[in-house]
């Protein structure tokens, strides 16, 4: 079921006009990280904060990047995301994995856990959990937001939502 669901999510973000993918790694998001990466416009970022910056460059190039992390790292990366991406419209989807929330338990995430989604409320950055039934609608709704309102957008991963467990 979990390998179906990453070729669910890597065919749709492939399928429609999504990319560069710049992605920082990630136990949680590994499955769709192996489809993605023989792609010539996947690219392995050392730091959330500079994968950032360059889907920023991308989206003012005309492309429609998208940026892959934990939410640990999604904390590393605040700073570019209120002082650049969300001030000035900058559109990129983020998929960020939830460490610290559902099945993982780990005491060392749950801060990031709580503090993600108040986060991009904070920031005006829309987001929804991904859900296996739902990935192609939101996937479509991710790109209207990028296409319509030129705004960041963030699809959330639970830690089980791929299979990995604590």
């Amino acid at each position: 079921m979990q390998k179906e669901t990453a070729r669910s999510v890597s065919d749709g973000l492939t399928d429609l006009p999504f990319g560069p993918y710049f992605a920082t790694p990630c136990g949680i998001l590994a499955p769709l990280l192996a489809r993605l990466e023989g792609r010539d416009d996947y690219m392995v970022i050392a730091r959330e904060d500079n994968a950032v910056g360059e889907a920023a460059g991308a989206a003012l190039c005309g492309a429609k990047p998208v940026v892959l992390m934990q939410n640990s790292g999604f904390g590393n990366s605040v700073n570019a995301l209120a002082s650049l991406v969300a001030p000035y419209r900058i559109p990129m989807l983020l998929i960020v994995s939830m460490r610290g929330t559902h099945a993982d338990p780990t005491p060392e995430n749950a801060g990031m856990g709580k503090l993600t989604e108040p986060i991009l409320q904070g920031l005006g950055i829309g987001y929804q959990t991904l859900e296996a039934d739902h990935v192609n609608d939101q996937l479509l709704e991710a790109l209207r937001v990028l296409d319509e309102k030129h705004e960041p957008y963030a699809l959330l991963v639970r830690p089980d939502f791929f299979g990995w467990s604590a």
